[in-house]
């Protein structure tokens, strides 16, 4: 193991000897290390260095961290929970502050939480997957709901429609790299802007007062879940984008990339297709522990927010295509507009199945 590594686990208030340190997965955003401990009785932990070109306050980050699994850890221990370290992520000291949950080490921030034993997460988006994914991000809202702490917005504008469609409109304007007058640019840009009205009404209805913001995780993909040896969830993991938002950024997203029968970049329209099953499976799971909470409004707009996320995601794709392929890493040089395009055949595809989710939501509050 590096000697660095191995400094910077010594930050830590951790237990045991460190007799291995190498890389854990392939997470494309934190680097993330684990950490193994010679005792048999001292846990293993997960060690990630935060990348602070995606979130520059890695301070807001870790207090929202440790605001929301206090939290879930509270309601836990108030419900009888057994196994309650499984549950809920443990995030380690450091050693020159207990206060503070991070360490910095030649300017990059490092963080530490115990390993949880015998967790694995699942890749595969299937009607089983997605349920049990829906119930465990309802839940983690629905457990957050009453949390008594503002958390900060880690990265700001995440998703904002308003602010989407204007990055959008200002680099049409520019054109920096002369591709708005393609013919294949202006269809879709004159169809985005078609509905760029009823795609914003999240923000008007916040505005209003009549849409709240809620403790959301903003990154609902299916790996980002923890099972047990039994195939049921343990917690929700990833927490870095947890933030106040509209509970459509934690339906919406998940089913953007989930009910898309082919990948997002898929470059044959014709076989881009909402997938309705994966719809019914992870709404189901999804209302059965969030509708508690949620309002009348919430609920009604769900199959909005069912459309909203693939638009969105079209007009940030197009926006980067349009500025130079600047943001996302691109294999050829059409990429970034065959992702922009196979967003918009995902939302045309749901547009066709708006009645019948409409239908399946009011099934499913009549249950």
């Amino acid at each position: 193991m590096e000697s660095k590594h191995l400094e910077i686990a010594s930050r830590f208030a951790i237990r045991g000897t460190v007799c291995e340190i190498k890389p854990l997965g392939a997470g494309l955003i934190n680097d993330t290390l684990l950490v193994k401990t010679a005792e048999a009785d001292a846990p293993d932990y997960v060690m990630q260095r935060v990348n602070r070109n995606v979130f520059p306050d890695v301070e807001m980050v870790m207090r929202n961290i440790h605001a929301v699994t206090t939290h879930i850890r509270q309601k836990l221990e108030a419900a009888g929970e057994a196994d309650i370290d499984r549950k809920v992520l443990t995030f380690v000291a450091a050693k020159e502050n207990p206060e503070q949950l991070y360490a910095i080490v030649d300017g990059e921030y490092w963080r530490v939480m115990v390993f949880i034993a015998g967790a694995i997460t699942k890749q595969a988006v299937n009607p089983a997957s997605s349920r049990a994914a829906g119930e465990a991000f309802g839940r983690f809202q629905a457990m957050l709901a009453d949390i008594p702490v503002e958390l900060g917005e880690t990265i700001k504008d995440f998703h904002n429609m308003e602010f989407r469609l204007q990055q959008l409109r200002d680099v049409v304007a520019a054109d920096p790299v002369g591709r708005v007058k393609e013919e294949k640019v202006q269809q879709l840009i004159a169809e985005l802007e078609a509905r760029a009205e009823y795609m914003c009404k999240a923000e008007r209805m916040g505005r209003e007062g009549v849409l709240p913001k809620r403790v959301c995780h903003c990154d609902t993909k299916v790996n980002n879940m923890m099972f047990d040896e039994n195939d049921e969830v343990l917690c929700v993991i990833d927490l870095d984008t947890v933030m106040p938002n509209f509970i459509f950024s934690d339906y919406g997203d998940f089913l953007r990339t989930g009910a898309n029968k082919v990948a997002e970049d898929h470059p044959e329209m014709d076989a881009v297709e909402f997938d309705v099953e994966i719809f019914k499976a992870f709404t189901e799971g999804y209302l059965s522990s969030a509708k508690s909470f949620l309002t009348p409004v919430e609920i009604e707009n769900l199959p909005y927010a069912v459309k909203l996320f693939p638009y969105m995601q079209s007009v940030r794709f197009l926006w980067d295509y349009l500025s130079g392929d600047k943001y996302w890493k691109c294999q050829y040089a059409d990429h970034n507009f065959v992702r922009a395009n196979n967003q918009f055949h995902l939302l045309l595809s749901i547009e066709q199945h708006e009645a019948e989710m409409e239908a399946f939501i009011r099934q499913q509050l009549e249950a």
